[in-house]
């Protein structure tokens, strides 16, 4: 990885303030000019805004950009960036549109206030030129603030917004680059950046979830999430109010036994949810960074591959830094605010009450299955067939000492752990590794292994050649 030279926010400012060919307009709600006003005091700011909005009170914001639900969302986001752009443009580009490039830097912020706590984050965004007279380029981005006082996190914001401005313009050249400038004077005890998506011809070298990959790679965010489409979305969103079951793997390729898990396991699920809670159910294929690294070094090749073949069967993904289920679980649960369920093998069950899984931890394994089951997580074991057997291995097969058994008999006695009873034996041991050795010896029955739609997919990315 190449060096980064890290500049201040002010060095930032002032840089893109001394170029005479930037100029455009902010336009920030709900947490004032944090933004701007780095411009204002850096100096020069006269050759780089033409104008900044601020907005608080909603009936005014809904004049300029129209109404919305939400007012801290995606939505209001695109808006004010469409609105604000067009106006910027009809009425300076006769009079400077050949020799300027122009931007505008937009954010809606939810910040501590004075009224006790809350969820504080916000979109923020910015449409530019990369060249006189080009299409529009866009950035959007979801952050988290995870400062506890109001006056650092508006700090965090507009170095934040700062550093968004200047990386469009001076930092472009490669994903990496993009974004670690992107966090340059912030760290991620201060800021998290958990979804990011970019358009346009100045982007025409770089990929969204490849984007997103780079931030949990450099640990900016602990999850990143794709829609059934493969689409970045922002995942406590697209989570909120939901009850999940997923399942951890490595999905390369999916096979029909992970499919078979999913919906058994979700229908399990559903039989246990009070009657109108039943159609409010997501699944989750999550793959930890550990899953991506397993063969050396993260392949973008094979990364990429992994969400077509996901999204081949309308399936959600969530890539996340999390080692351990608790983890994982406590993540869901605190985003979701409703019920969580995990579909697993026997051998991963086994994994779960491994007492060395947890001998980091202060509490120790009793800390673990406190986080994991202390929010009303459920497990689904699904029956495990080991290769070349025909005997089926249920959550009673595994191996447990002495003083962990009795854990073992209380979950299961109160259903936080439950055997999936609807099942089909005949994909019980359809494992991916088994599928991928196929492919790459040319054997052509792997097809018979996975959904039809995954087939094509797999024969579509050439990830698995035959040897």
């Amino acid at each position: 990885m190449s060096p980064h030279n890290v500049l201040s926010p002010r060095q930032k400012a002032l840089q893109v303030n001394l170029d005479e060919t930037i100029y455009g307009s902010f336009a920030e709600i709900g947490a004032g000019q944090e933004v701007a006003r780095h411009f204002f005091q850096a100096g020069g700011a006269a050759g780089t805004i033409a104008r900044t909005m601020s907005a608080y009170d909603m009936i005014m914001s809904d004049a300029m950009y129209g109404e919305s639900s939400r007012y801290v969302s995606e939505e209001r986001l695109i808006s004010m960036l469409k609105t604000e752009c067009t106006t910027l443009m009809q009425r300076l580009n006769l009079e400077r549109g050949e020799q300027s490039r122009f931007f505008t830097y937009a954010n809606t912020v939810t910040a501590k206030g004075y009224r006790g706590g809350g969820n504080y984050h916000g979109w923020t965004g910015i449409k530019f030129q990369h060249s006189p007279g080009s299409e529009p380029s866009q950035v959007i981005v979801h952050i988290k603030l995870l400062d506890s006082q109001n006056l650092f996190q508006q700090e965090a914001i507009g170095t934040f917004g700062v550093n968004l401005i200047h990386s469009c313009y001076h930092a472009n050249d490669s994903m990496a680059n993009f974004v670690r400038s992107l966090m340059d004077s912030l760290t991620n005890e201060r800021i998290q950046i958990d979804a990011i998506k970019v358009s346009g011809p100045a982007f025409e070298h770089m990929d969204d979830r490849l984007l997103s990959l780079e931030l949990v790679r450099n640990g900016y965010t602990d999850v990143i999430m794709f829609n059934s489409e493969g689409k970045v979305v922002q995942p406590s969103e697209e989570l909120y109010k939901k009850n999940i079951v997923a399942m951890r793997s490595g999905f390369r390729p999916p096979t029909l036994l992970n499919v078979e898990m999913l919906e058994k396991g979700a229908q399990q699920f559903k039989n246990n949810l009070p009657e109108d809670e039943g159609d409010n159910v997501v699944t989750l294929a999550e793959i930890s960074m550990n899953r991506l690294i397993e063969r050396g070094a993260i392949d973008s090749a094979d990364f990429l591959a992994r969400i077509d073949m996901l999204s081949s069967i309308n399936q959600p993904v969530l890539i996340s830094h999390f080692q351990h289920f608790h983890t994982l679980s406590h993540y869901l649960s605190d985003i979701c605010r409703r019920r969580v369920a995990f579909v697993v093998r026997v051998h991963n069950l086994q994994d779960i009450f491994d007492e060395e899984n947890y001998k980091d931890l202060d509490g120790g394994f009793l800390e673990a299955f406190g986080t994991m089951f202390g929010k009303n997580t459920q497990i689904y074991v699904y029956p495990e067939k080991a290769d070349n057997e025909d005997t089926l291995l249920l959550s009673d097969s595994v191996t447990l000492s002495t003083a962990v058994k009795p854990l073992m008999e209380y979950f299961k006695n109160n259903n936080f752990i439950q055997d999936i009873k609807d099942f089909n034996p005949n994909v019980a041991n359809i494992w991916s590794r088994k599928v991928a050795e196929k492919i790459e010896a040319g054997d052509p029955s792997w097809e018979t292994m996975v959904p039809v739609s995954v087939a094509q997919a797999v024969k579509n990315s050439e990830l698995f050649r035959p040897g």
